[in-house]
């Protein structure tokens, strides 16, 4: 993950570097006329299908049953007590009657970005509705561990409250935001253009597991974190190319567009516990790639030319 960072904010600084070079280059020399630059805002939303790598990490991820650790009383014919820890599990899912989730969701984005000449710079915000899997009892029961039924007569569970245990709905999502840089393939100021882009930045996929899982440390089960009612997060670096067929009308421009996003998302850390799902120990090329097509709504900002020349009239 270190790695992943480490490589995303090299691109940035080397990007914005980039950008601060041609930004201030002398105007004399006809290159760069900021007073030619304007700002736009675009609201937009899409239809995201989800590769079958992508579906398959979601619902294996969120569908997680660790078990939960619990503890027996054993006493010996002297009057010892020890205790036994052991994982006892249950069927939380077929109990709770999840449904797993499909592969696609609603993309919503906002971009906030400039324009000089024909080329376009934006920032994509993009964020979707939390995709929800409702559970239909608020509990569900664990079965007794097959090692503990051959305990000695008078085993029992340390405390009452080991054998139910509390289900939630089981949820994910995720947001982000991609560096894009486009092209105006008409001209500046065609009523009708196509824009390629692409870009790269990062997107965070969050999940809400079904209940308090315990997990334990391989050869230290004294070691065992238990899952919380709350969001866990990995982060993903991603690279992202859409084409769009826009309509300008004035200062106002809507848009059909289409693309594909490459995302490689981390292992999930669960309490200092990695969830490992591809075939790599810490894994971070789990497969997070969307395709997509959308509609957009676009405003302009007036430059400071274009001000100035609405003043002479």
């Amino acid at each position: 993950m270190k790695t992943k960072i480490a490589s995303f904010l090299s691109i940035v600084a080397l990007s914005l570097l980039t950008f601060a070079t041609s930004s201030f280059a002398d105007e004399e020399e006809g290159f760069y006329e900021k007073d030619h630059v304007r700002g736009f805002i675009s609201i937009g939303a899409d239809y995201r299908g989800m590769r079958k790598e992508f579906q398959r990490y979601v619902n294996n991820v969120a569908f997680q049953n660790f078990g939960h650790r619990v503890d027996y009383a054993i006493q010996d014919s002297t009057g010892a007590v020890d205790t036994l820890k052991t994982t006892a599990w249950g069927d939380p899912y077929g109990t709770g009657g999840y449904k797993k989730f499909d592969d696609w969701y609603l993309g919503l984005h906002v971009n906030v970005g400039a324009q000089y000449k024909q080329f376009l710079t934006w920032i994509d915000f993009n964020f979707m509705p939390s995709q929800v899997s409702e559970c239909k009892t608020c509990h569900y029961g664990v079965s007794t561990p097959s090692e503990v039924k051959n305990l000695p007569k008078g085993s029992k569970l340390v405390g009452s409250s080991q054998t139910s245990f509390p289900l939630y709905d089981v949820e994910w999502f995720a947001y982000g935001a991609d560096w894009m840089f486009g092209w105006k393939l008409f001209g500046e100021n065609a009523p009708i253009n196509l824009i390629p882009s692409i870009g790269f930045g990062f997107n965070l996929i969050n999940f809400h597991f079904a209940s308090h899982f315990d997990h334990y440390e391989r050869d230290n089960e004294d070691h065992v974190e238990t899952v919380r009612d709350r969001f866990y997060s990995t982060l993903a670096t991603t690279v992202n190319s859409e084409l769009e067929l826009r309509i300008e009308l004035g200062r106002f421009a809507l848009g059909g567009y289409l693309g594909y996003r490459f995302i490689r998302y981390n292992d999930l850390d669960v309490e200092g516990f990695t969830i490992q799902y591809g075939s790599v120990e810490n894994g971070t090329d789990n497969v997070g790639d969307t395709y997509f097509f959308g509609i957009r709504a676009t405003w302009y900002f007036l430059s400071q030319w274009e001000k100035k020349q609405q003043d002479k009239l």
